[in-house]
């Protein structure tokens, strides 16, 4: 990258200068020399307008909308405009650190009078790093953990199921249970095998049993949904699981798929459509709410406590659901929901999307705070008690944030599990 502006003659200033009695001599009346056009790299740009899914990156016309809405860049220094302007410098975003720090949460999207879309942008440049090798170790790891076990978690394929051994209610896996079901429930990785996934599993499988749902689990069967590998720059990765997962559902018969977690949400939705996936799927708060009538008689006990709740990226910005969650925690007696400023729409980000669950270690060089330490310290600020969530990468964020960030008295939990207290008291 040329120097520029940081070369001695390309800077103006006057030893003495006085415009209108007024004294503007030295910095005061600093003037840069004119950039020329053969200074820029458009063809970095266009490195990245090229590839199929980037095409918007070329857009761009730096209005700066974006950086205020990034949450990286508010623990740190980014944005797609920034990104267009280092390209534009010199920076080839192919090789750069910083193509990993996004976390695809669509916020910048939404303020974009371009339309400058970087849930297509980072996917199409990461699969391109990723053919050249160019991949943080750590999420290399979860690449090869996915690919030999089924899930980033590096567990067994055959313990996908243990955790219902731990339940007080029937939890019937499709394979052995025999017949068709009228909800197929796709738990996912981290409610599989992460312990405080689990306690969220098994207070779904509670409820599930209390309004007598007629349900099944694939078990050992259900390999990991695959998108946020995509969107990290797997997409060979993600579509041996879709495949996989696609035969799985049409191995069975049911009626809804309801799902965990917004990860899974996105990709039964859009993503495998595409490779001929035909049926939609419900988030479980979507689910549950369609059932508040005969779930409210049940919600028995009075949680005391004053929660706020963290809209997920993938359920809120990418599906629009705002309200389900919602209505869940008010329907709780003695919950008192308080909204954070940065929510609905404009919510913040736990920064485990986009691959980022996988890339911590990564990103603490190039930010102040983690996301999930920023959000904890916005919920404390705003009195909050409880923490409330409804993706299984939350969870495990919040907590450790809450850790991290001195707040161990904030209590971070899963909508299931507050369902389930006030359900058994």
């Amino acid at each position: 990258m040329d120097a520029g502006l940081d070369k001695v003659d390309a800077i103006f200033e006057k030893e003495t200068a006085i415009i209108d009695g007024v004294d503007i001599s030295g910095p005061w009346n600093r003037m840069f020399k004119e950039r020329v056009i053969w200074e820029y790299t458009p063809e970095l740009i266009d490195k990245v307008a090229d590839l199929p899914g980037g095409e918007s990156f070329a857009w761009c016309y730096q209005c700066a909308k974006c950086i205020p809405v990034c949450p990286v860049d508010m623990v740190g220094n980014y944005g797609p405009r920034k990104l267009y302007r280092m390209a534009q410098t010199g920076t080839d975003l192919h090789k750069s650190e910083e193509l990993w720090l996004c976390t695809t949460c669509a916020n910048c999207l939404r303020v974009c009078k371009k339309v400058v879309d970087m849930v297509q942008i980072m996917p199409a440049v990461r699969e391109q790093a990723v053919l050249d090798g160019n991949v943080p170790e750590e999420l290399q790891k979860a690449f090869e953990d996915t690919a030999k076990f089924g899930n980033p978690l590096g567990q067994g394929q055959r313990k996908r199921a243990a955790w219902t051994k731990k339940s007080d209610v029937p939890v019937p896996i499709m394979k052995k249970h025999g017949q068709p079901v009228d909800v197929l429930w796709y738990v996912g990785s981290y409610p599989s095998y992460h312990p405080r996934g689990i306690d969220a599993a098994l207070a779904a499988a509670r409820i599930f049993n209390a309004l007598g749902i007629d349900f099944g689990i694939l078990g050992p069967e259900e390999k990991d949904d695959g998108d946020t590998q995509r969107l990290a720059g797997e997409s060979g990765l993600f579509e041996m699981l879709a495949e996989h997962n696609i035969a799985m559902f049409n191995k069975y018969e049911w009626n809804t798929l309801v799902v965990t977690g917004p990860h899974e949400l996105n990709a039964f939705k859009k993503e495998y459509p595409k490779l001929g996936f035909d049926r939609s799927a419900l988030h479980y708060t979507q689910f549950l709410v369609q059932h508040l009538d005969q779930l409210k008689p049940m919600l028995k006990h009075e949680i005391k406590a004053t929660v706020t709740f963290h809209d997920p990226c993938y359920l809120g910005r990418h599906h629009g659901e705002y309200d389900a969650p919602r209505e869940l925690l008010r329907a709780i007696p003695g919950l008192e929901l308080v909204e954070m400023g940065r929510c609905r729409e404009n919510g913040y980000c736990c920064g485990g999307g986009g691959g980022g669950m996988w890339l911590d270690s990564f990103t603490q060089n190039h930010t102040t705070m983690r996301l999930s330490e920023r959000r904890v310290l916005e919920a404390v600020a705003y009195g909050a008690e409880i923490l409330a969530v409804c993706c299984p990468f939350e969870v495990s964020r919040f907590e450790d944030a809450a850790k991290s960030t001195g707040n161990d008295q904030l209590k971070v939990l899963d909508i299931l599990e507050l369902l389930d207290q006030s359900m058994r008291g």
